[in-house]
């Protein structure tokens, strides 16, 4: 049975010219990437589709679900200039995806689209009332899978230190995405199944807390809604399965932004049986 990784991200080469081509963020100039976070060290080997399979084959994975990534910013930019790069970047991937031999699926940015097994969102569809309404209602008539990514944090707040954003600001916009999710966007969409990435910023810890105002945790725990493990450890999907159940959870490795193998060590150390529910059975179902 075929192995996934949820969440990673690849550049066609027709999207990195696009960004090579820009002088505001997004964009990309010799070996720097500027987005609206500020300048990072870039490597465009990073988007090679052989170098990336040959990825897949060291770590045992055999197809990567790839989405754009919503922190470059794409999203905050004029309708024309996001249009351009989001389709720049679905054209370009629906070619990789058939040249791959099965091993890319795509995740189209907040649309259906054909070709692709679902849909990607930035946290702030859920929290910010109707900026997702759209997205969200052609994937309930679908029944299209979303998948819910972090958002570009802007520039580093003064005296914070570089892990600042990564750290406090991404997990934050998923907890509040989450929490949304729970207080009124399941209810409007109760059949779309939707994963969190980074399980939802530590989604489990929060439960308990809800209770004190009550809020009946159980009934959030439908089965379409799910966590991906990117970033975390053993302690971390542990409370995620212990509090959710292990059909709910997913693994993915946020490749090529984090080194996958400490999560993939922390999947596969929970046991065969666990790490073929979340590498293969559970998103098996979920991948069309």
């Amino acid at each position: 049975m075929l192995t996934y990784d949820v969440h990673q991200h690849l550049w066609p080469a027709a999207f990195l010219a696009a960004l090579r081509a820009r002088d505001t963020a997004p964009f990309v100039r010799d070996d720097s990437l500027v987005t609206p976070e500020g300048a990072f060290a870039f490597d465009a080997r990073a988007h090679d589709p052989d170098a990336r399979i040959a990825l897949l084959d060291r770590d045992g994975i055999g197809v990567a679900v790839l989405s754009l990534q919503p922190t470059l910013g794409v999203e905050a930019l004029p309708p024309g200039e996001r249009d351009h790069l989001e389709e720049t970047w679905m054209a370009g991937m629906l070619d990789l995806v058939a040249e791959s031999g099965g091993r890319f699926r795509a995740l189209a940015p907040w649309r259906v689209a054909e070709g692709f097994a679902g849909m990607s969102v930035g946290a702030s569809a859920l929290v910010e009332p109707g900026r997702g309404a759209e997205a969200l209602a052609a994937a309930a008539d679908s029944e299209t899978l979303v998948f819910v990514h972090p958002e570009a944090e802007g520039s580093l707040p003064h005296g914070r230190p570089s892990w600042w954003s990564w750290t406090a600001g991404y997990t934050g916009q998923m907890q509040r995405a989450y929490l949304a999710w729970l207080g009124g966007g399941r209810d409007a969409h109760p059949g779309v199944p939707i994963v969190f990435a980074q399980l939802a910023g530590g989604a489990p810890i929060h439960h308990e807390r809800l209770t004190h105002r009550g809020v009946h945790v159980r009934a959030a725990l439908d089965p379409l809604t799910l966590f991906e493990t990117s970033t975390y450890g053993r302690r971390a999907i542990e409370l995620c399965i212990e509090t959710f159940g292990v059909e709910r959870v997913v693994y993915g490795s946020d490749v090529p932004v984090v080194d996958p193998r400490p999560t993939l060590r922390a999947v596969r150390g929970f046991g065969e049986s666990v790490a073929h529910i979340l590498q293969s059975e559970t998103p098996g179902r979920l991948i069309a």
